[in-house]
Protein backbone atom coordinates (compact mmCIF):
# COMPACT_ATOMS: atom_id res chain seq x y z
CA UNK A 1 0.00 0.00 0.00
CA UNK A 2 1.51 3.62 -1.25
CA UNK A 3 2.09 6.27 1.37
CA UNK A 4 0.09 8.71 -0.33
CA UNK A 5 -3.28 6.05 0.65
CA UNK A 6 -1.86 5.45 4.33
CA UNK A 7 -1.73 9.08 5.03
CA UNK A 8 -5.04 9.94 3.49
CA UNK A 9 -6.57 6.84 5.73
CA UNK A 10 -4.92 8.16 8.77
CA UNK A 11 -6.23 12.19 8.06
CA UNK A 12 -9.98 10.38 7.24
CA UNK A 13 -9.10 8.44 10.54
CA UNK A 14 -8.76 11.88 12.11
CA UNK A 15 -11.82 13.74 11.15
CA UNK A 16 -13.89 11.34 12.13
CA UNK A 17 -12.68 11.13 15.58
CA UNK A 18 -12.92 14.94 15.98
CA UNK A 19 -16.12 14.74 14.57
CA UNK A 20 -17.06 11.72 16.91
CA UNK A 21 -15.79 13.55 19.95
CA UNK A 22 -17.75 16.92 19.11
CA UNK A 23 -20.78 14.61 18.43
CA UNK A 24 -20.20 13.49 22.01
CA UNK A 25 -19.11 16.01 23.53
CA UNK A 26 -19.54 19.38 22.01
CA UNK A 27 -22.52 20.64 23.88
CA UNK A 28 -20.50 20.33 27.45
CA UNK A 29 -17.49 21.68 25.72
CA UNK A 30 -19.34 24.60 24.43
CA UNK A 31 -20.18 25.34 27.90
CA UNK A 32 -16.66 25.19 28.86
CA UNK A 33 -15.95 27.50 26.62
CA UNK A 34 -18.85 29.47 27.38
CA UNK A 35 -17.60 29.98 31.40
CA UNK A 36 -14.20 30.39 30.53
CA UNK A 37 -14.72 32.97 28.07
CA UNK A 38 -17.21 35.45 30.34
CA UNK A 39 -14.96 34.83 33.54
CA UNK A 40 -12.31 36.24 31.79
CA UNK A 41 -13.64 38.90 30.33
CA UNK A 42 -15.78 39.49 33.23
CA UNK A 43 -13.17 39.38 35.81
CA UNK A 44 -14.80 36.47 37.79
CA UNK A 45 -18.52 38.24 38.14
CA UNK A 46 -19.87 35.37 35.97
CA UNK A 47 -18.60 32.49 37.93
CA UNK A 48 -19.37 34.13 41.61
CA UNK A 49 -21.83 32.34 43.39
CA UNK A 50 -24.30 34.90 43.01
CA UNK A 51 -24.68 34.80 39.37
CA UNK A 52 -24.47 31.07 39.15
CA UNK A 53 -27.52 30.89 41.39
CA UNK A 54 -29.04 33.50 38.86
CA UNK A 55 -28.16 31.59 36.36
CA UNK A 56 -30.08 28.15 37.70
CA UNK A 57 -32.97 30.16 38.85
CA UNK A 58 -33.18 31.69 35.38
CA UNK A 59 -32.72 28.47 33.91
CA UNK A 60 -35.70 26.92 36.05
CA UNK A 61 -38.78 27.81 34.05
CA UNK A 62 -37.34 27.52 30.56
CA UNK A 63 -35.85 23.63 32.06
CA UNK A 64 -39.33 22.53 32.90
CA UNK A 65 -41.16 23.76 30.05
CA UNK A 66 -38.03 22.32 27.84
CA UNK A 67 -38.48 19.53 29.59
CA UNK A 68 -42.70 18.78 28.51
CA UNK A 69 -41.26 19.52 24.60
CA UNK A 70 -38.95 17.04 25.36
CA UNK A 71 -41.44 14.20 26.08
CA UNK A 72 -43.29 15.14 22.77
CA UNK A 73 -40.37 14.90 20.51
CA UNK A 74 -39.98 11.29 22.49
CA UNK A 75 -43.11 9.99 20.65
CA UNK A 76 -42.08 11.60 17.39
CA UNK A 77 -44.35 14.30 17.78
CA UNK A 78 -43.82 18.34 18.76
CA UNK A 79 -45.76 20.34 21.06
CA UNK A 80 -45.43 24.20 20.03
CA UNK A 81 -48.68 24.96 22.72
CA UNK A 82 -46.28 24.80 25.61
CA UNK A 83 -45.55 28.84 25.18
CA UNK A 84 -49.59 29.50 25.54
CA UNK A 85 -49.94 27.02 28.36
CA UNK A 86 -47.61 28.48 30.39
CA UNK A 87 -49.33 31.69 30.02
CA UNK A 88 -52.85 29.95 30.64
CA UNK A 89 -51.58 28.43 34.08
CA UNK A 90 -50.04 31.62 35.16
CA UNK A 91 -52.97 33.73 34.53
CA UNK A 92 -55.44 30.90 36.05
CA UNK A 93 -53.19 30.64 39.40
CA UNK A 94 -53.10 34.36 39.99
CA UNK A 95 -56.21 34.55 39.42
CA UNK A 96 -57.37 31.96 41.69
CA UNK A 97 -55.84 34.10 44.62
CA UNK A 98 -56.60 37.45 43.89
CA UNK A 99 -60.56 37.31 41.89
CA UNK A 100 -61.53 34.36 43.80
CA UNK A 101 -59.39 34.33 46.75
CA UNK A 102 -58.76 30.55 46.89
CA UNK A 103 -56.19 28.79 48.77
CA UNK A 104 -53.01 27.09 47.21
CA UNK A 105 -53.92 23.88 46.53
CA UNK A 106 -57.03 25.18 44.77
CA UNK A 107 -55.07 27.65 42.85
CA UNK A 108 -52.34 24.91 41.34
CA UNK A 109 -54.90 22.36 40.71
CA UNK A 110 -56.87 24.16 38.92
CA UNK A 111 -54.22 25.59 36.84
CA UNK A 112 -52.63 21.64 36.12
CA UNK A 113 -56.21 20.43 35.48
CA UNK A 114 -56.39 22.80 32.71
CA UNK A 115 -53.15 22.57 31.74
CA UNK A 116 -53.98 18.47 31.14
CA UNK A 117 -57.02 19.22 29.49
CA UNK A 118 -54.80 21.55 27.06
CA UNK A 119 -52.61 18.60 26.44
CA UNK A 120 -55.90 15.95 25.89
CA UNK A 121 -56.96 18.35 23.47
CA UNK A 122 -54.20 18.32 21.41
CA UNK A 123 -53.75 14.54 21.12
CA UNK A 124 -57.56 14.53 20.39
CA UNK A 125 -56.51 17.25 17.37
CA UNK A 126 -53.08 15.02 16.41
CA UNK A 127 -54.81 11.75 16.99
CA UNK A 128 -58.38 11.50 15.95
CA UNK A 129 -58.31 14.03 13.25
CA UNK A 130 -54.90 12.79 11.75
CA UNK A 131 -53.52 16.79 12.48
CA UNK A 132 -49.60 16.44 12.18
CA UNK A 133 -48.44 17.72 15.00
CA UNK A 134 -46.74 20.96 14.84
CA UNK A 135 -49.62 22.33 12.63
CA UNK A 136 -51.91 21.05 15.70
CA UNK A 137 -50.18 22.65 18.66
CA UNK A 138 -49.34 25.81 16.41
CA UNK A 139 -53.35 26.00 16.39
CA UNK A 140 -53.68 25.07 20.12
CA UNK A 141 -50.66 27.74 20.99
CA UNK A 142 -52.97 30.40 18.89
CA UNK A 143 -56.24 29.95 20.34
CA UNK A 144 -55.10 29.63 23.63
CA UNK A 145 -52.43 32.59 23.68
CA UNK A 146 -56.37 34.16 22.62
CA UNK A 147 -58.20 31.98 25.73
CA UNK A 148 -55.63 33.58 28.02
CA UNK A 149 -55.73 37.23 26.61
CA UNK A 150 -59.03 37.07 26.59
CA UNK A 151 -59.37 35.54 30.61
CA UNK A 152 -57.23 37.83 31.76
CA UNK A 153 -59.20 40.85 29.70
CA UNK A 154 -55.57 41.70 28.16
CA UNK A 155 -54.60 42.94 31.86
CA UNK A 156 -51.63 42.05 34.22
CA UNK A 157 -53.31 40.22 36.75
CA UNK A 158 -52.03 41.44 40.51
CA UNK A 159 -52.92 42.43 43.84
CA UNK A 160 -55.08 45.46 44.60
CA UNK A 161 -55.47 45.72 41.01
CA UNK A 162 -58.26 47.61 39.58
CA UNK A 163 -61.37 45.54 38.59
CA UNK A 164 -64.16 46.21 35.76
CA UNK A 165 -66.18 47.82 38.20
CA UNK A 166 -64.12 50.21 39.20
CA UNK A 167 -63.25 48.31 42.62
CA UNK A 168 -59.77 46.96 44.16
CA UNK A 169 -59.34 43.34 44.18
CA UNK A 170 -59.25 41.92 47.71
CA UNK A 171 -57.37 38.70 47.03
CA UNK A 172 -53.65 37.96 48.23
CA UNK A 173 -50.96 35.66 46.83
CA UNK A 174 -49.74 33.89 49.89
CA UNK A 175 -46.11 33.50 50.67
CA UNK A 176 -46.07 30.03 50.70
CA UNK A 177 -47.31 30.16 46.94
CA UNK A 178 -44.48 33.13 46.20
CA UNK A 179 -41.72 31.06 47.70
CA UNK A 180 -42.23 28.80 44.52
CA UNK A 181 -40.33 31.00 42.51
CA UNK A 182 -37.43 31.98 44.74
CA UNK A 183 -34.10 30.45 45.28
CA UNK A 184 -33.80 27.22 46.38
CA UNK A 185 -37.16 25.97 45.82
CA UNK A 186 -37.42 26.87 41.90
CA UNK A 187 -34.41 25.48 41.58
CA UNK A 188 -35.19 22.21 43.76
CA UNK A 189 -38.88 21.62 41.69
CA UNK A 190 -36.46 22.17 38.43
CA UNK A 191 -33.94 19.07 39.48
CA UNK A 192 -36.64 16.90 40.56
CA UNK A 193 -38.52 17.27 37.79
CA UNK A 194 -35.43 16.55 35.72
CA UNK A 195 -35.03 13.54 37.23
CA UNK A 196 -38.23 12.51 37.44
CA UNK A 197 -38.95 12.35 33.77
CA UNK A 198 -35.34 10.91 32.92
CA UNK A 199 -36.04 7.93 35.02
CA UNK A 200 -39.32 7.92 33.58
CA UNK A 201 -38.27 7.74 30.25
CA UNK A 202 -35.11 5.53 30.53
CA UNK A 203 -36.07 2.51 33.36
CA UNK A 204 -39.46 2.30 33.14
CA UNK A 205 -41.60 0.29 30.37
CA UNK A 206 -43.66 3.10 29.48
CA UNK A 207 -41.04 5.63 29.56
CA UNK A 208 -39.05 2.91 26.89
CA UNK A 209 -42.61 2.29 24.18
CA UNK A 210 -42.41 6.10 24.32
CA UNK A 211 -38.99 5.80 22.44
CA UNK A 212 -40.41 2.59 20.66
CA UNK A 213 -43.66 4.62 19.47
CA UNK A 214 -40.93 7.70 18.71
CA UNK A 215 -38.66 5.61 16.50
CA UNK A 216 -41.07 3.61 14.07
CA UNK A 217 -45.13 3.81 15.36
CA UNK A 218 -46.32 1.41 12.64
CA UNK A 219 -43.16 -1.39 13.82
CA UNK A 220 -44.50 -0.25 17.47
CA UNK A 221 -47.93 -1.07 16.45
CA UNK A 222 -47.57 -4.02 15.45
CA UNK A 223 -45.69 -5.16 18.32
CA UNK A 224 -48.62 -4.90 20.19
CA UNK A 225 -47.86 -0.94 21.63
CA UNK A 226 -50.29 0.77 22.31
CA UNK A 227 -49.34 3.88 20.29
CA UNK A 228 -52.36 6.13 20.18
CA UNK A 229 -52.35 5.81 23.92
CA UNK A 230 -48.59 6.96 24.92
CA UNK A 231 -48.92 9.61 22.15
CA UNK A 232 -52.02 10.88 24.32
CA UNK A 233 -49.98 10.83 27.30
CA UNK A 234 -46.67 12.64 26.18
CA UNK A 235 -48.99 15.12 25.08
CA UNK A 236 -50.81 15.39 28.20
CA UNK A 237 -47.55 15.20 30.26
CA UNK A 238 -46.33 18.10 27.96
CA UNK A 239 -48.85 20.30 28.86
CA UNK A 240 -48.46 20.04 32.37
CA UNK A 241 -44.82 20.80 32.77
CA UNK A 242 -45.85 23.57 30.93
CA UNK A 243 -48.54 24.44 33.54
CA UNK A 244 -46.10 24.29 35.73
CA UNK A 245 -43.26 26.08 34.35
CA UNK A 246 -46.47 28.93 34.24
CA UNK A 247 -46.93 27.94 37.77
CA UNK A 248 -43.69 28.56 38.70
CA UNK A 249 -43.29 31.78 36.77
CA UNK A 250 -46.47 33.58 38.30
CA UNK A 251 -44.80 32.59 41.66
CA UNK A 252 -40.94 34.39 40.72
CA UNK A 253 -42.95 37.40 39.63
CA UNK A 254 -45.43 37.78 41.72
CA UNK A 255 -48.47 38.65 38.91
CA UNK A 256 -49.94 37.91 35.48
CA UNK A 257 -48.55 39.24 31.98
CA UNK A 258 -51.04 37.75 29.16
CA UNK A 259 -47.80 36.97 26.89
CA UNK A 260 -44.99 36.09 29.58
CA UNK A 261 -45.46 32.52 28.71
CA UNK A 262 -44.29 32.89 24.70
CA UNK A 263 -41.17 34.33 25.47
CA UNK A 264 -40.10 31.14 26.82
CA UNK A 265 -40.96 28.90 23.76
CA UNK A 266 -38.12 29.38 21.68
CA UNK A 267 -35.23 28.67 24.51
CA UNK A 268 -37.16 25.70 25.87
CA UNK A 269 -37.55 24.24 21.85
CA UNK A 270 -33.56 24.90 21.54
CA UNK A 271 -32.71 23.40 25.10
CA UNK A 272 -34.68 20.44 23.88
CA UNK A 273 -33.30 20.22 20.55
CA UNK A 274 -29.49 20.80 21.74
CA UNK A 275 -30.10 17.47 24.50
CA UNK A 276 -30.15 15.74 21.08
CA UNK A 277 -26.33 15.92 20.84
CA UNK A 278 -25.06 15.51 24.54
CA UNK A 279 -23.23 12.95 25.13
CA UNK A 280 -24.05 11.52 22.21
CA UNK A 281 -27.28 10.37 22.95
CA UNK A 282 -28.90 10.93 19.46
CA UNK A 283 -32.46 11.42 21.00
CA UNK A 284 -34.65 13.47 22.87
CA UNK A 285 -33.70 12.89 26.86
CA UNK A 286 -34.37 14.72 29.83
CA UNK A 287 -30.51 15.20 31.40
CA UNK A 288 -29.56 16.35 27.41
CA UNK A 289 -32.28 19.47 28.12
CA UNK A 290 -31.55 20.25 31.34
CA UNK A 291 -27.59 20.96 29.76
CA UNK A 292 -29.08 22.84 26.57
CA UNK A 293 -31.03 24.96 28.80
CA UNK A 294 -27.68 25.71 31.59
CA UNK A 295 -26.34 26.39 27.58
CA UNK A 296 -28.54 28.93 26.34
CA UNK A 297 -28.94 31.07 29.84
CA UNK A 298 -25.59 30.57 30.78
CA UNK A 299 -24.88 32.34 27.22
CA UNK A 300 -27.88 35.03 27.46
CA UNK A 301 -26.37 35.67 30.80
CA UNK A 302 -22.92 36.34 29.81
CA UNK A 303 -24.20 38.52 26.88
CA UNK A 304 -25.92 40.36 29.09
CA UNK A 305 -22.73 41.10 31.31
CA UNK A 306 -21.23 41.74 28.47
CA UNK A 307 -23.84 44.17 27.90
CA UNK A 308 -24.39 43.22 24.43
CA UNK A 309 -27.53 44.66 23.10
CA UNK A 310 -30.63 42.47 23.38
CA UNK A 311 -31.54 42.66 19.90
CA UNK A 312 -28.06 40.84 18.84
CA UNK A 313 -28.60 37.81 21.30
CA UNK A 314 -30.78 36.14 19.09
CA UNK A 315 -28.58 35.76 16.25
CA UNK A 316 -25.51 34.08 18.54
CA UNK A 317 -28.16 31.95 20.37
CA UNK A 318 -29.19 31.09 17.11
CA UNK A 319 -26.11 30.39 15.68
CA UNK A 320 -25.01 28.12 18.79
CA UNK A 321 -28.41 26.12 18.09
CA UNK A 322 -27.45 25.67 14.52
CA UNK A 323 -24.40 24.77 15.48
CA UNK A 324 -25.76 22.12 18.06
CA UNK A 325 -28.19 20.78 15.15
CA UNK A 326 -25.71 20.41 12.36
CA UNK A 327 -23.67 17.88 14.44
CA UNK A 328 -26.67 16.20 15.50
CA UNK A 329 -28.17 15.32 12.54
CA UNK A 330 -25.31 15.18 10.38
CA UNK A 331 -24.17 12.68 12.34
CA UNK A 332 -27.39 10.84 12.26
CA UNK A 333 -27.64 10.67 8.62
CA UNK A 334 -24.06 8.93 8.52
Amino acid sequence: MSKQVKDGEARAIKRFDLFDFLYKYGTLFTIVIIVVFFSITTDGRFISPANIINILRAMSITTVIATGITISLVVGGFDLSVGSVASMTMALSIAMFVWYEQNIVVSILVALIVAGIIGFLNSVLIIRFKIPDMLATLAAMFIFNGVSTTFSKGKIISQNMIMEDGSVSTGLIPASFRSLGQVPVIIIVMAALVIIVHIFLTYTKHGRYMYVVGGNAEAARLSGVKVDKYRRIAYIMAAILAGIGGILLAARIGQSNPSAGAGYLMESVAAAFIGFSVAGVGKPNAIGTFVGALLMVALSNGLVMKSVPYYSMDIIKGAVLVLALGITYYKQKR
